[in-house]
């Protein structure tokens, strides 16, 4: 049984949260959070290490997100 809270996510958002997290990953990759972070020093790669795993985290949540739903619509009979 559902207590009625449900979460309004589309597919469409659930997209943007793959992409958000591929970005994060991306500007973690190149070093873009280290360089604008200079000014921190040495713990500007640990910002920069922490913001790749919160990017891998997203994309794998987000990514699971849509398969779930995905595979509701398609082969469980429901949208």
């Amino acid at each position: 049984m559902s207590n009625g809270v449900h979460a309004a996510c589309s597919v469409f958002d659930l997209f943007l949260g793959v992409l958000v997290g591929a970005g994060l990953i991306l500007l973690s990759y190149f070093g873009v959070i280290a360089v604008v972070l200079a000014w921190l020093g040495s713990f500007a790669a640990t910002v920069n290490t922490a913001v790749g795993v919160i990017g891998i985290i997203a994309v794998i949540l987000f990514a699971y997100c849509i398969f779930r739903r995905l595979w509701r619509c398609c082969f469980g009979g429901r949208c």
